[in-house]
């Protein structure tokens, strides 16, 4: 089954519902969390790779000196912002340090 692009209300909705994740210049679903040590930063991009692969989903994936970044669209979709993106972002949400109070 195909999975189709959310229309730019549906984003926002979205959106709304994960402060701190925003729509980059490039369309792409993103986010920036820093924490406290590199080594703390390095364990959430392992955590974020487990949770990538268990959804068969993956992100861009950066880790900086204590920040993790990622971005994330799907390529079967033309690269628009999808519910599976939505998806990943909130169970990367989840495992994030001092962010997961919803």
């Amino acid at each position: 089954m195909a999975v189709e692009p959310l229309s730019q209300k549906e984003i926002e909705d979205r959106l709304a519902e994960l402060p701190g994740w925003s729509v980059d210049d490039a369309g792409r679903l993103s986010r920036s969390y820093r924490l406290g040590s590199h080594v703390a930063a390095a364990a959430l991009v392992m955590h974020i790779a487990a949770v990538q692969d268990e959804l068969d989903h993956h992100s861009d994936l950066t880790l900086g000196y204590h920040t993790v970044s990622l971005t994330v669209h799907t390529h079967s979709a033309g690269g628009a912002v999808t519910a599976k993106d939505f998806g990943l972002a909130r169970r990367v949400e989840d495992i994030a340090p001092g962010h997961n109070a919803h």
